[in-house]
């Protein structure tokens, strides 16, 4: 008989190295897992590093559903000039250079920290995969075009920063809703100071509930067995561990599986209007992301995506 090989399923939690842009990373991951079947929940700029959630196999039909969009960063803001990507990999303008000596002194940086907490408007950098009409902005800005962008709601919960060595330098630990651009923040910083600033480097520290403590890297990762490569895999379930977990009877197991909606005053549950779940089967096993909606009889809860195929 012919040994049937069961394709590898979970999350991949990988520490990005420098220089190599996300889709490189899902590349080298298809070889090593040997499967097309590999997608992320976010990606990172080339010369960042950090936290790059991987999701391989069916696992990768999650990514769209990911509830956790919350971020960390540390990143270095450098002040005194301003460049075309709003970093230092970009063209900086001659004309924005300005003198260590007329910089603002760390105090008033340190001031400014407050007016970029909390709930924060952002226009996207002409320089990033966002799509505007269909075409990527990132097209535009290397054909020399600019187009007008519409600000975008952010929430930044958390803004630290501290003098690093140089004068121009500060360090800067964030903590922030999904759709943040850290080179965005930096560069309105520096207008914020009327002094311009880039960031000069980035580290996710921490992507959908993951920290940097729970990554690979591709080396580690390339010297491993393929079996190894595959205990270290998480479950697909563990992108919804801040979700409500409901454990469904057989009879319920089955009217889900086959796309009915499961009323919550026969399944004992009471969640709200929009609330999602995690829909386990009666071994506790989790099979399927639910969400309760409004129906006829009254509010049910129902599968939105499926990620066991049995």
């Amino acid at each position: 008989m012919t040994e049937i090989i069961q394709e590898p399923c979970g999350i991949l939690l990988i520490d990005k190295p420098a220089g190599m842009t996300s889709h490189d990373v899902v590349f080298r991951t298809r070889r090593l897992f040997s499967t097309k079947r590999v997608g992320h929940t976010g990606t990172l700029d080339p010369m960042a590093t950090g936290v790059l959630v991987v999701l391989i196999g069916r696992a990768a039909k999650a990514s769209e559903y990911v509830s956790h969009d919350e971020k960390s960063y540390d990143a270095l803001l450098r002040l005194g000039i301003t460049s075309d990507t709003e970093d230092v990999s970009g063209i900086i303008d001659p004309s924005s250079v300005i003198p260590v000596h007329k910089l603002p002194s760390a105090e008033e940086v340190l001031d400014i920290a407050p007016r970029f907490r909390g709930a924060i408007s952002q226009i996207p950098p002409m320089y990033s995969a966002l799509k505007v009409g269909g075409r990527k902005l990132c097209d535009i800005a290397r054909k020399g075009g600019v187009i007008e962008r519409e600000a975008r709601d952010i929430v930044i919960s958390r803004l630290d920063i501290r003098p690093h060595r140089l004068p121009s330098d500060y360090c800067l630990s964030v903590t922030c809703s999904g759709g943040t651009y850290i080179r965005t923040l930096c560069a309105d910083i520096g207008h914020a100071l009327g002094c311009g600033g880039v960031m000069a480097s980035l580290r996710r520290t921490a992507a959908g509930g993951f920290s940097l403590a729970q990554c690979y890297t591709l080396s580690a990762l390339e010297e491993m067995t393929y079996e190894n490569r595959l205990s270290v895999l998480l479950p697909t379930e563990a992108l919804f561990d801040d979700l409500p977990a409901v454990i469904l009877q057989p009879f319920y197991h089955s009217l889900c599986r086959n796309g009915c909606e499961l009323y919550q005053s026969r399944i004992g549950t009471h969640f709200e209007i929009g609330c999602r779940v995690r829909l386990c089967a009666p071994d506790g096993n989790f099979f399927a992301l639910g969400e309760v909606k409004e129906y006829e009889n009254g509010t049910a809860i129902k599968a939105i995506k499926l990620f066991s195929l049995s």
